[in-house]
């Protein structure tokens, strides 16, 4: 089967390619390049450099190709800059997947797997957090991603869509054996941001908080493996293929940790002293997010294999001292 993976040359979809490659599929990739990296693709992949707002383009990609699923992780992803600057976030994320599900259902491509977030649940009613909590994001960026979801839903019901949407956690680590990782700027997430300061390239780590309700008074954050995270999409897909319903998944490891946690892991593992400055809260940070993952470990049969944090640190700063782009 032709797999179509929008967001290739990011981060999670580099490594969902690699993976369908692995696993024997043939991948086509689409990625503007806007903040992907072409030197992520794995090159047994057929890459187009395009847009998935451009309507001719891929209902020309999706022809020529003979595409039988999508994965679709191609979307701006900053929560910060979702909040300054909404219609960016509005016009790239929504607009341009309902140009892609347009395409597809012209095209007569049936099946999507939707690379969703666990901030359609913005503050959690509950912890662990199920998929039939309430949706009600605190930020442009979880809202977008939402919207996304209820755009896919009703493209089902008009065209036949097939879908799976999958919200998941705080995502980190890297191939263990190609040389593809993490590599955004600016950079944002947790590890990363440890990672660069064991590596000299920042002098401190700021913990936003230290008098939440937790074990030592910071946030707590799930994670995941990133291939753990790939697997769960090629999962998915295949679900899909196999006449699975439409549905959404959350993804996590059930379990949570806390940033001063993260931070003596990655010393541990690192060998370097890491240090930190405590700093005012950020506004809108939940204390705690974890996800239970049963019902994909149910029905996806997705067992993950890298939950082992000091492996998922481990994985990170090996790529943190050998990046090649």
């Amino acid at each position: 089967m032709n797999i179509l993976v929008t967001g290739g040359a990011g981060y999670i979809g580099s490594h969902a390619v690699s993976l369908l490659i692995e696993r024997g599929y043939n991948v086509v990739v689409v990625d503007n390049l806007s903040t992907g990296h072409i030197e992520a693709v794995n090159e047994k992949a057929k890459f187009y450099q395009g847009d998935i707002g451009d309507y001719e383009f891929m209902t020309r990609v999706l022809k020529t190709e003979d595409i039988g699923g999508v994965i679709h992780f191609a979307a701006f992803s900053l929560v910060g800059e979702s909040m300054t600057n909404p219609f960016k976030y509005y016009e790239n994320n929504v607009g341009k997947t309902n140009v892609l599900l347009k395409a597809m259902t012209d095209s007569g491509v049936k099946n999507i797997v939707f690379s969703s977030t666990a901030a359609t649940y913005g503050e959690p009613e509950n912890v662990p957090i199920l998929e039939t909590d309430k949706t009600f994001p605190t930020n442009v960026y979880g809202e977008t991603k939402l919207s996304m979801e209820k755009m896919i839903k009703w493209y089902r019901g008009a065209f036949g869509l097939n879908f799976v949407c999958l919200r998941y956690f705080n995502v980190a680590g890297a191939h263990q054996t190609e040389n593809i990782g993490e590599a955004h700027n600016p950079e944002t997430h947790l590890i990363p941001i440890i990672l660069q300061v064991a590596s000299g390239r920042r002098e401190f780590i700021s913990v936003f908080g230290n008098d939440y309700d937790t074990k030592d008074g910071t946030c707590i954050r799930d994670y995941i493996h990133v291939i753990d995270l790939g697997d769960a999409h090629i999962r998915a897909l295949e679900y899909l293929v196999s006449d699975g319903e439409s549905t959404v998944f959350n993804l996590g490891s059930g379990e949570g940790f806390t940033v001063i946690e993260m931070i003596d892991a990655a010393r541990r593992v690192t060998g370097h002293p890491i240090p930190m400055k405590v700093e005012e809260r950020r506004t809108g940070d939940p204390a705690k997010l974890v996800a239970s993952s049963e019902k994909a470990r149910t029905i996806l049969k997705w067992v993950p294999k890298y939950e082992d944090i000091n492996i998922m640190i481990a994985d990170a700063w090996n790529w943190e001292q050998n990046k090649r782009y």
